[in-house]
């Protein structure tokens, strides 16, 4: 039977050891809540991208379409671009440490051409 001094001592090196380790913990659970912000952006762009580009094709604002198509946290951060029929949106995503956000931009493009057919003629 070990010594209680010897018991201690290997429950205080258990306590060490969990301190030591939970700011690597928290610094892996960080990294992938970013990676998630990340990737919901992405997915934000790529919609709020073929909204415009359906707009254009309609003939209505695609700047404001895609605009429409972002929740209100996301305008902010987002820039719209048209290249003719091409629609670009870019967003940067939330982060917890400030500045990086301009690193991890992501970027979505999505074009439509408009239907030659005029309105009302039947489609084949």
């Amino acid at each position: 039977m070990p010594e209680p001094c010897e018991r201690e001592r290997r429950c205080g090196q258990a306590s060490i050891e969990l301190i030591a380790g939970l700011p690597v913990l928290l610094m892996a659970g960080g990294l992938a809540l970013q990676l998630l912000l990340v990737g919901y952006s992405v997915s934000l762009a790529d919609g709020a991208s073929q909204a415009g580009a359906v707009a254009a094709a309609s003939g209505v604002d695609p700047v404001q379409a895609s605009r429409e198509a972002l929740p209100s946290w996301a305008e902010g951060r987002a820039k719209v671009e048209i290249r003719g029929e091409r629609v670009e949106v870019r967003i940067q995503p939330p982060t917890a440490v400030p500045g990086i956000g301009r690193w991890l931009e992501v970027r979505s493009s999505a074009w439509a051409v408009p239907d030659p057919a005029p309105s009302g003629s039947p489609q084949p």
